[in-house]
């Protein structure tokens, strides 16, 4: 009764295109839900679901293990990020050291103990301070060393540290080192 008359319109209204339009009506909600709508493949029981875990777990320790070994700056741990360190890395790899055989001398030691002859207990017996004595030694030499050619380098890198990392990389056993070393003994042109 007091309702308002509004003036009939047309039934097929003629399509206005806006300038910079995409030119298609949008979707309705409830189309683009059914487009959008994938199979669920969420495990059945919660062993499944751990089972998948664990797998995925395994896979990526896999490749971040490799990574680290080729020496991919993703996977390295924090203390061998950086060029400073893969300066002091290559820095060491390509030079023998004596660190390096620190472990094999002791080994060898430790069986000259075992052996009654009195010259073998004098060499037991003197052998190790002096080893440790080299080693310590060494490790400082490089340190320095290390220390110096990173300043050159990289003149806006932080070296705090560089040096200690480098001794206690001279100690490890070559093949054991973490990351794999990159380059040869005595490639000193690759530093």
């Amino acid at each position: 009764m007091f309702k308002r008359r509004t003036p009939e319109a047309p039934a097929n209204p003629p399509e206005v295109v806006k300038p910079g339009g995409k030119g298609r009506p949008t979707p309705k909600r409830k189309e683009a839900e059914k487009r959008n709508r994938q199979p669920i493949t969420a495990p059945s029981s919660r062993k499944e679901a751990y089972r998948k875990v664990r797998e995925r777990q395994a896979s990526d320790r896999v490749k971040a293990r490799q990574g680290m070994a080729k020496g991919d700056e993703k996977h390295l741990l924090k203390r061998d990020k950086g060029p400073v360190r893969r300066l002091a890395r290559n820095y060491v790899d390509s030079r023998r050291t004596v660190g390096s055989y620190l472990m094999y001398a002791m080994f060898a030691i430790v069986l000259l103990s075992m052996l009654p002859i009195p010259v073998a207990r004098l060499l037991v017996l003197f052998a190790p301070p002096l080893l440790l004595v080299v080693v310590f030694a060494e490790g400082l030499l490089l340190s320095r060393g290390i220390r110096r050619l990173a300043a050159e380098r990289y003149p806006d890198e932080d070296v705090k540290g560089v040096g200690l990392y480098a001794a206690m990389r001279a100690m490890q056993i070559r093949r054991l080192r973490v990351p794999n070393p990159q380059v040869r003994v005595g490639e000193k042109e690759k530093i």
